[in-house]
Formats: C-alpha cells, structure tokens, sequence
C-alpha cells in the first residue's frame, strides 16, 4: 500500500503546479501586452521629438528672418552677404582670419570659405555677420579679450 502522506504530497504539489501555470499563463498575457503599449509609446515620443526639432529650426529661422527684416538699414536696400566686404572689414580691423572666425563665432576654415567667396553664410550667422560689420576696432579688440 502506498504511503498515504507521500501521495498526499504528491497530489497537493500537482495541483499548486496547475494552478500557478494559469497564474503564470495570465501574467504572461499581460507582459506581452505591456511591451507592445511600450513600444508604441517610444515611437510617439520618437515622432512628437522630431516634430519638436523641427518646429524649433523653424522658430529660429523665423527669429533670424525677423531680426534681419529688424536690422538698421538704409530705406528701400535689404542688407547682404559680400565676401570682398567681409575681406576689407577684417583687414581694416587689423585681425587674422582665425581671430575674425573667432569674432563671428564660426571656425577658420568657414571665415576663409566665406572669405573666398565659396560659401555664403546661413541665415542665422547672418545676423552675427552684419553686428561684426558694424564694429570698429577697438569694439572689437573688447570682444575677443572677453572671448
């Protein structure tokens, strides 16, 4: 005859198995559905950053626009970018062309780019560009000791 306690054990151990794996069966279910909701959310937040990027370039375009329409200039001329200006400017002010770059606040392969007439600059250094047009020399020798 069996042992009566063995057995017991045995029929109590089948059942707390039985009754875990439903319990595990239904965790399982849950955990799969969280992921999912996971991933769904970090593609939202992906998207909604993108669009943040892309309204805030917009923005400082817009900013730069407005401060280039805002900027003193005679009636009736839109101010521009001239290399042969921007040359002259930085020969009468007595910089080098990294010192310029350092006042513009761009690298000395830009400043001599811009310089030789390869490159323009982007709109949002134009703003910079036309306050350093406007400097004389001792405002601007004051700029690059506080640099």
């Amino acid at each position: 005859m069996p042992n009566l306690a063995q057995t017991l054990k045995q029929e109590i151990a089948r059942i707390a198995r039985k009754e875990v794996r439903e319990d595990v069966t239904a965790l399982r279910k849950a955990v799969s559905t969280y992921r999912s909701e996971i991933a769904a959310l970090k593609r939202s937040v992906k998207d909604l950053q993108v669009q943040l990027r892309a309204i805030q370039r917009a923005s400082a375009r817009a900013v730069t626009v407005q401060a280039l329409e805002e900027a003193p200039s005679r009636p009736g001329r839109k101010p521009t970018f001239n290399a042969e200006r921007l040359k002259a400017k930085r020969q009468a002010l007595g910089l080098s062309q990294s010192q310029m770059a350092e006042l513009l606040g761009i690298s000395a392969l830009s400043q001599w780019k811009w310089e030789s007439g390869q490159v323009s600059p982007r709109a949002s250094k134009l703003v910079r560009y036309f306050e350093v047009m406007a400097m004389g020399k001792r405002e601007a020798a004051r700029q690059l000791a506080a640099a």
